[in-house]
C-alpha cells in the first residue's frame, strides 16, 4: 500500500531536483521545519501566553514575545545558512569495485558573513555520519564523503543531503543535491592473483616470460615510451649528458608479447574472468611488462605505462556480453 506512494513521491521529488554537477541553493529547493526542540519551545511559549493572559503578568507578556521574536530570527538565520550557497562536485577518481570511492564538494558563498554548521551526508550510500564544515565570508570549503562502488561499470552517484540547525536548533534547513556525473568503477582484481600466461611467440610459438635475474640482452636502443626505468642504462645515459635516453634491448621482448586473453581465463562466469583479467593486467603491470588485452569484440594492442593501464581497466569496467 504504502510503496506505490513512496515510488510516486519519489519521481516526483527528482522530477522536481534534476540531476547537476553544480547547484546554487536559493528559496525554491531549500526546505525548513521545526525541530523536536523547536516544537518543545512552540509549546512552551504557549504555555507561557496563557498564564500570562490568566494572571495578567505584563512581564510574562514581554518574555514570550521576546522568546518568539528569538525564535522568528532564529528560523530565518537558519533558512538563510543554507541559501545563497554554491555547490560544485569535483571529478571522480576511478576505483575498483567494492572499494570506497571519495565524492568531493566543494561549497562557495559569496555572502558577507561566515556560514556555521553546515552538515553533508549521502542518501543512498545507507551511512548516517554527518561531515560538518564551516564557510568563511566570501570563501568556500570542501567536504569529502565516500561510498562503495558495488559494482563494476558506470556508477550513479547517490543524492548528497546538506542541513542546518544554525543557530539555536529550533529548525532544520535542508536541500537534497543530485549530481549528475557517474564514476567509473573497474572490476574487482582477483586476489590473490593467478599465474601470469605464457608470452606468446611474435611467429606464433609460445615462450616463456624471461625472469627479472635471467633477461637476456641484444644490445641497447634508444628508450621507447612505455619502456620499464629497469630497462634503462644510465651509465650510457650519463655519457651523453641526459639529452636521450638508451635502454636495453632483451630478445624475450623482441621475440614474445604477452596478451591477456579472455579465452585464457577458464570456463568461469563472466565477472569471475573480469576479476582475473584485472588481476593480470596489475600484475604485468607490477612487473613492468607490455601487455595487449584480448577480450569478445575488444582488443587493446600490447603496451605498458598508465596509459595503458587505465585504458585497460576501462575496457574491463564497460565491457558488456
Amino acid at each position: 500500500m504504502l510503496a506505490p506512494l513512496r515510488r510516486r513521491w519519489r519521481r516526483w521529488w527528482e522530477a522536481r531536483h534534476p540531476r547537476s554537477d553544480t547547484l546554487l541553493l536559493t528559496q525554491r529547493n531549500v526546505y525548513i521545519l521545526p525541530t523536536r526542540a523547536g516544537w518543545l519551545f512552540a509549546a512552551t511559549l504557549l504555555v507561557l501566553l496563557v498564564a500570562s493572559i490568566n494572571y495578567q503578568l505584563s512581564l510574562g507578556f514581554v518574555l514570550t514575545f521576546l522568546l518568539a521574536g528569538s525564535g522568528i530570527v532564529s528560523m530565518h538565520v537558519t533558512h538563510a545558512t543554507l541559501r545563497g550557497l554554491a555547490l560544485h562536485l569535483r571529478p571522480l577518481a576511478a576505483v575498483h569495485a567494492g572499494d570506497a570511492a571519495a565524492l568531493e564538494v566543494v561549497l562557495a558563498s559569496e555572502a558577507t558573513r561566515p556560514r556555521y554548521g553546515v552538515g553533508l551526508r549521502l542518501r543512498e550510500s545507507g551511512q548516517k555520519q554527518w561531515i560538518w564544515v564551516d564557510i568563511a565570508a566570501g570563501g568556500q570549503s570542501t567536504a569529502r564523503l565516500s561510498f562503495v562502488a558495488r559494482h563494476r561499470g558506470r556508477v550513479d552517484l547517490p543524492s548528497v543531503v546538506l542541513e542546518t540547525r544554525f543557530p539555536l536548533g529550533l529548525f532544520r534547513a535542508w536541500a537534497e543535491w543530485r549530481p549528475a556525473s557517474t564514476l567509473l568503477a573497474w572490476p574487482r582484481a582477483e586476489a590473490p592473483a593467478t599465474a601470469l600466461p605464457p608470452a606468446r611467440a611474435l611467429g606464433g610459438a609460445a615462450a616463456s616470460l624471461p625472469s627479472r635475474g635471467g633477461e637476456e640482452f641484444d644490445g641497447v636502443r634508444a628508450y621507447r615510451r612505455g619502456d620499464p626505468l629497469k630497462l634503462v642504462v644510465w651509465k650510457k645515459v650519463a655519457r651523453t649528458g641526459g639529452s636521450e635516453l638508451i635502454a636495453r634491448d632483451t630478445r624475450g621482448s623482441q621475440r614474445s608479447e604477452l596478451w591477456l586473453d579472455w579465452a585464457a581465463t577458464g570456463s568461469l562466469a563472466p565477472e569471475d574472468r573480469l576479476s582475473r583479467l584485472a588481476g593480470w593486467l596489475l600484475a604485468a603491470e607490477r612487473a613492468g611488462l607490455a601487455w595487449g588485452l584480448r577480450l569478445p569484440g575488444t582488443e587493446l594492442a600490447p603496451g605498458a605505462g598508465e596509459t595503458q593501464r587505465r585504458a585497460g581497466l576501462e575496457a574491463l569496467a564497460l565491457w558488456r556480453t
